[in-house]
């Protein structure tokens, strides 16, 4: 059982001898318990927060051929290319002779999104109503902080259909010479 003892304070002064009279107890043990009972309940009822993960289907590593290459159709399909410096180039088509040509933007809704947006709109046109498809290429110099930024654009935009792929040689001089190949 707890209890509180309180001391009459008069110590040993001297004096007169007198009775000493008994403190008041309090009787701690119901504090105690429903202290207890309030950890334990908060502790149980808590729900701690969770991660938030995005779904992305990737295909099995082991039956993929790395000379596989993915034909897309021209008119369905933009290429993001993530750069330095928090930067996107972009182009829609064929790098050899695209629809066009790249071109650099910024990360977030003045950037990717409003092209994103635009695209959505205008491919169904040319593609005779089929759907965007947006290939995204992140290059060595880009962190990964941006392709999460346009895996979020792409959730946001509602893109159906994207890909994570392997940035090549000619798409890293279009980098280059835009200026987002720099350490």
């Amino acid at each position: 059982m707890a209890e509180l003892n309180q001391d009459s304070g008069k110590g040993n002064k001297g004096g007169k001898v007198r009775a000493k009279k008994a403190g008041g107890k309090v009787d701690l043990t119901a504090m105690v318990d429903l202290a207890f009972l309030l950890i334990t309940f908060f502790m149980l009822t808590t729900s701690l927060n969770t991660p938030q993960a995005m779904d992305v289907a990737m295909p099995d590593k082991n039956k993929m051929d790395q000379n596989d290459n993915l034909e897309i159709a021209d008119n369905r399909s933009i290429t993001l290319l993530l750069g330095s410096d928090n930067k996107i180039s972009w182009y829609y088509g064929q790098l050899a002779k695209p629809i066009y040509p790249p071109t650099t933007i910024d990360y977030g809704k003045e950037g990717i999104r409003q092209v994103l947006l635009r695209m959505q709109k205008e491919v169904p046109q040319r593609a005779g109503g089929k759907d965007l498809i947006v290939v995204i290429r992140p290059s060595e110099k880009s962190v990964q902080r941006n392709l999460v930024d346009v895996l979020d654009e792409m959730r946001i935009v509602d893109v159906k259909r994207y890909m994570i792929s392997k940035i090549n040689s000619d798409e890293i001089e279009v980098l280059k010479s835009e200026g987002l190949f720099n350490d």
